[in-house]
């Protein structure tokens, strides 16, 4: 059975009617440096007896560390990672400014091979980003979501 995971897909209008969309630049030392196809949306594993949207929401908070904004939250549907991880996302218009990101964090060998264990955070940063140039910096495998968001709520 694939790995399910569920995330949050926040998007707003500007003021020439773009799209920018909430997205994730992810934590640790393997992504420090990049910056293209190295952010996510906010999203995380659940298990096969919890619920989908349920998931999206906890997964945000961890990962932004505070709860998503109020919104009318629809699915988007599932989309299959080159990974085989299928995620389920869901999306809603809202507008988010946190005072501060705050990711939960994972722990790592690093520098691999030293025997010293680190904490990362699982992201470590994320913003308000125009929905062309999140075409750009999302991982390749999320841009089917992309097209789905842009599909649903028009250019």
């Amino acid at each position: 059975m694939a790995v399910r995971s569920a995330g949050l897909l926040l998007y707003r209008r500007t003021h020439a009617s773009a799209l920018d969309v909430w997205i994730a630049h992810m934590g640790g030392p393997f992504w420090a440096t990049k910056q293209l196809r190295a952010w996510s949306i906010p999203k995380g594993e659940y298990g096969a007896d919890e619920d989908p949207f349920a998931a999206a929401v906890r997964e945000f908070t961890e990962e932004i560390g505070s709860p998503p904004p109020a919104a009318d939250y629809r699915s988007l549907g599932e989309f299959r990672q080159p990974s085989g991880k299928v995620i389920a996302v869901f999306f809603g218009e809202a507008e988010f400014a946190p005072n501060e990101v705050r990711s939960n964090t994972f722990e790592l060998e690093w520098p691999k091979g030293s025997g010293r264990m680190q904490s990362f955070p699982e992201i470590d940063r994320a913003e308000w980003v125009a929905e062309s140039e999140a075409r750009k910096l999302l991982v390749a495998g999320q841009m089917p979501i992309l097209d789905a968001l842009v599909r649903s709520v028009g250019d």
